[in-house]
């Protein structure tokens, strides 16, 4: 089992719900941002969402492309984004961490596919989340990333229907992550009353965990989709202190609230 599944199935036993916190690898530099990975888990993190910069991220808003900009202008990269889970790792065996971004930065990078996944596995990397690869291109890298020992987590949306929900979760591992709005990162809110459905009927095809994100942006908000699923994400409103540049302890102060909210649940 993976530390991913280690998680849930913990969180299962405690009848808990699971809290995941989306950060941008390198925002606003490399030491501030490690130094705020660091604090997630005392903060109440369950699973360390990371983001690899990249120029055109084509599932975000306005917060996490700015975010994206800052990093790569402060030398990020996915070179550095594995730079910082290995020195999260010193400190940290137990925390899953999956990798988010886009295809391009990976199969352009000095040695591609391969080179990529043996780095990531060995820096301490759980899963992927690779936005820009459908399930007719699991060849390319989800079904590499299952041999190499690492979940690939897909994004199912409110307009994957019955038809093509076998098709996304056939080689999906970890959790499914569940897009609560049609759109993008730090769009609208998210309604708990009509994502509970939906979370059913992914849980049920998908026999995995369901966690539900974008337009979670309060504890309250956090509470109530955790309250319907196996989780939450909270991404762009942490991301938008970082780049306000507030300090670490009140962004973390922010993160412990939200994962209040979603253990409550």
């Amino acid at each position: 089992m993976s530390r991913i599944d280690d998680t849930f199935a913990r969180l299962a036993e405690t009848g808990d719900k699971a809290f995941v916190a989306y950060m941008m690898g390198c925002d606003p530099d490399f030491d501030t941002s490690l130094q705020i990975m660091r604090g997630l888990p005392g903060a109440g993190v369950d699973i360390i969402e990371l983001g690899m910069p990249f120029t055109d991220p084509m599932a975000d808003g306005a917060t996490i492309q700015a975010a994206g900009q800052r990093a790569l202008a402060a030398g990020g990269s996915v070179t550095r984004v594995l730079d910082m889970v290995r020195a999260f790792r010193e400190t940290d065996s137990a925390t899953p961490i999956v990798l988010m971004g886009y295809y391009n930065p990976i199969y352009a990078r000095q040695g591609g596919v391969a080179r990529f996944l043996s780095e990531a596995a060995a820096a301490g990397v759980d899963g992927l989340i690779v936005v820009d690869l459908p399930p007719e291109e699991d060849a390319e890298l989800c079904l590499p990333a299952r041999e190499a020992g690492l979940n690939f987590i897909r994004l199912a949306t409110p307009t994957t229907d019955d038809r093509r929900l076998p098709a996304v979760v056939k080689n999906t591992s970890g959790f499914v992550y569940y897009v609560s709005v049609t759109g993008i990162t730090g769009g609208p809110a998210a309604n708990a009353a009509e994502v509970a459905p939906e979370v059913a009927r992914i849980r049920a095809g998908a026999e995995l965990p369901v966690v539900v994100g974008f337009g979670i942006s309060t504890p309250e908000a956090a509470q109530a989709v955790a309250g319907v699923a196996d989780g939450c994400v909270v991404g762009s409103a942490i991301v938008k202190l970082i780049g306000e540049g507030r300090p670490v302890p009140e962004i973390l102060g922010f993160v412990a609230d939200l994962a209040g909210g979603a253990h409550s649940a």
